[in-house]
């Protein structure tokens, strides 16, 4: 008997991207998608651009712009469209939809993306360049990818976007770094100009446009360098840090891979989840903190260092795990003096996930030894000397920093 014949899924919803160009840059069949819509969605300017083809109802982007999903599944199997800005499967509303409904229900036809049209206008390679979104993003969400001799395109939040990050080139030791600021591209309004991030001055921006940054940092650069075990200087701390030598095994021992989600207990200066976040964009972590000032202290080292999605949840472990999305890593720094800590942290740990723990004192270490005798992994003796200098002379001898046991384990 041959395979059953099945009937390809009824294309009902419709993503049409729309350039400055409006309707002049839609395709025939783009145009008689949104022409025979029973109801059109988009952001303002959106439906503004294509208003002479649209003869259905009209809705603008609510916010938060989930809000609209319900109203779109009311019109299931009936013609809707959606209006997005160029390409909606970059930066776009394209992944929002496609969470939200199956792909084979939907059709697409993009435009090219404000990125392309920018790397097309400068020459520049796209995969060559950073792509960052700050579109209701934090500023610092640029900070990693400054490195010396970066191409990167921006897409700003708003006309304010490219002042505010040249004062930030200047406040980093990058002031030497060029930012062209391309406006309404793709419409009969683009505009290209440049300026120094030392010396900008570009007056009436609007707030549709992307910035193409050429870094050039000075010897004395704020730079985050791509290695794990980044220097200590670079972390504001009370001495509740977990130092650089000790952190590159930790994050060794953690083994983040794209995508996953970190429990940092015992937060402190918040430098094993900052560095856990550096590793892929796509990474996410919390940090558990009961001491405020701490909190505040790792969220300003998190938005210094390029990581400022980290979530910090000011409350003690492990009453904090409560409702918390389940971890597929743990790190414990800190809060080894409560006998039920390790225990909870094992018990939240997804099943396949790694647990790593850190101690120094003798009953913190003996709690590992437990933990380890319980549920196996490895432990280790991480001991680490550096040499100092005797007095004012010139005889060196070598200081040695308190031991650090440290137990890891992937749960079955």
């Amino acid at each position: 008997m041959g395979e059953r014949a099945t009937c390809p899924a009824t294309r009902w919803l419709s993503i049409v991207g729309i350039g400055e160009d409006g309707v002049e840059g839609l395709s025939d069949v783009a145009r008689r998608l949104v022409s025979s819509a029973e109801l059109v969605l988009g952001g303002k300017r959106h439906l503004a651009l294509a208003a002479d083809l649209i003869k259905g109802r009209q809705v603008a982007w609510p916010s938060p712009i989930s809000q609209v999903l319900p109203e779109i599944e009311k019109h299931r199997g009936r013609p809707v469209v959606v209006l997005a800005s160029g390409d909606p499967f970059h930066y776009g509303a394209g992944d929002m939809l496609m969470r939200a409904f199956p792909v084979e229900e939907m059709l697409c036809l993009p435009q090219p993306s404000s990125f392309s049209l920018a790397a097309s206008r400068l020459g520049w390679s796209l995969q060559d360049v950073a792509s960052v979104s700050l579109h209701g993003r934090a500023l610092e969400n640029v900070v990693r990818h400054l490195q010396p001799g970066a191409r990167i395109l921006a897409l700003s939040w708003d006309a304010t976007t490219p002042a505010k990050l040249a004062q930030l080139l200047v406040e980093r030791g990058m002031a030497g770094s060029t930012l062209t600021v391309l406006e309404q591209l793709g419409g009969p309004q683009e505009r290209v100009r440049k300026a120094m991030a030392a010396a900008f001055d570009l007056k009436d921006v609007v707030a549709l446009n992307i910035i193409a940054l050429e870094v050039v940092a000075s010897d004395d650069a704020k730079l985050v360098p791509l290695a794990s075990g980044l220097d200590d200087s670079l972390f504001e701390h009370d001495g509740q840090l977990t130092k650089r030598d000790v952190r590159a095994v930790t994050l060794s021992s953690l083994a983040p891979r794209q995508g996953e989600l970190l429990w940092d207990v015992g937060l402190g200066a918040g430098s094993i989840a900052i560095e856990w976040l550096l590793r892929h964009p796509a990474m996410r972590a919390i940090g558990i903190e009961e001491d405020a000032a701490r909190a505040a202290r790792a969220a300003r080292n998190a938005a210094a260092l390029g990581t400022p999605d980290l979530k910090i949840v000011e409350k003690p472990a492990p009453a904090a795990f409560e409702g918390l999305p389940a971890p597929d890593a743990i790190f414990v720094g800190g809060g080894l003096s409560d006998a039920g800590l390790l225990d909870a942290a094992w018990a939240a740990l997804k099943p396949g996930g790694r647990i790593v723990a850190n101690a120094v004192s003798l009953s913190s270490e003996a709690r590992l030894i437990e933990c380890f005798q319980k549920h196996g992994g490895e432990i280790t003796k991480l001991q680490v000397a550096k040499a100092g200098r005797v007095g004012a002379g010139d005889v060196f001898v070598w200081r040695h920093a308190a031991p650090v046991t440290q137990w890891r384990a992937r749960k079955p």
